[in-house]
């Protein structure tokens, strides 16, 4: 069987593209040895689109079949990091080496001193990608991903809702500058108010296919302030739901409303028939946190280096 790859076109292939993501997620037993459907949702429609802005023709790469089937799919995730989206029965050092070698020609980042760094993301079962990746000059890096997630089989573990506080869905578009302001708050907190760029950039977020207004959940104060925030999307092919991104403002930390958030949000997804929960933690802190409501068990994404 002959597979090649060319770029990405267009608005159909972001689609075929979602169709193999779903179908390969469901290959690998739920496990997220490809990204699953919320992660590409969110990097096209938010990550990229808001941060990053690359071209999608020069940033995504598909190897299809004779048939025109998806086989793999290479993506840029950030300047200087890439990962490889691979159809279990494709799976092969041939060609994830020809994945990889594209990744260094395409997505290699080069600072103004010269210095070249690629970073590619690895499911720690994945030791066809390791073998090649240590071939080829790579080495493991300090950052672990720990994918986390519980079944939604078992009871969920109950946390109240902290004095002066509620929980709800996040209100009509008039309430999307308190909703950004929030996010600016935990995802920013040592740069400078004027750096804040504005509230319009979520618009995108709503345009995700999978995204639900009722399971964008917020806390917030009897005066109307967004204190917490916590988006859930699911997927109903796969029935699998994710939450990304999950934040408190750190006036309003060490409450319980993080935790009592994601309660809600477990309970909400298994209300609508969904059969396992993700989430992603990288700090000690978060571990912690996500342990507390369930999310016990996790796998690990090693983020693999070359350096010149």
């Amino acid at each position: 069987m002959n597979i090649a790859y060319r770029s990405y076109r267009n608005e159909y292939d972001y689609f075929q593209i979602r169709d193999f993501l779903c179908k390969t997620i469901l290959l690998h037993d739920r496990r997220q040895i490809n990204w699953p459907l919320y992660r590409w949702d969110y990097w096209r429609w938010h990550v990229n689109k808001n941060i990053f802005r690359f071209k999608l023709d020069e940033s995504i790469f598909i190897w299809e079949t004779d048939e025109n089937a998806i086989a793999a799919v290479l993506n840029r995730s950030a300047p200087g990091e890439a990962f490889l989206q691979i159809h279990p029965r494709h799976r092969n050092m041939e060609l994830v080496d020809e994945m990889v070698q594209v990744a260094e020609q395409r997505f290699t980042f080069e600072d103004e001193a010269g210095h070249s760094r690629l970073v590619i993301g690895v499911h720690e079962s994945d030791t066809v990608l390791k073998t090649c990746l240590s071939a080829r000059g790579f080495q493991r890096g300090d950052e672990t991903e720990y994918q986390r997630w519980q079944l939604l089989n078992q009871p969920i573990l109950p946390a109240p809702i902290p004095d002066g506080y509620i929980l709800r869905c996040l209100g009509e578009t008039a309430e999307l500058p308190a909703r950004s302001w929030a996010s600016w708050r935990v995802f920013h907190p040592n740069e400078p108010t004027e750096n804040y760029k504005g509230w319009e950039w979520y618009l995108n977020v709503q345009r995700i296919p999978t995204y639900r207004r009722e399971l964008d959940l917020v806390a917030v104060t009897p005066a109307g302030e967004v204190a917490a925030f916590v988006t859930i999307w699911y997927d109903e092919a796969t029935r699998t739901g994710a939450f990304e991104p999950v934040g408190c403002m750190p006036e309003h930390q060490r409450k319980g409303l993080s935790k009592a958030l994601l309660t809600d949000g477990l309970r909400k997804l298994r209300e609508l028939g969904a059969a396992i929960a993700y989430v992603s933690s990288y700090t000690p802190a978060a571990h912690a946190a996500y342990e507390s409501v369930g999310f016990r068990d996790f796998e690990l994404c090693e983020m693999w280096v070359k350096e010149s």
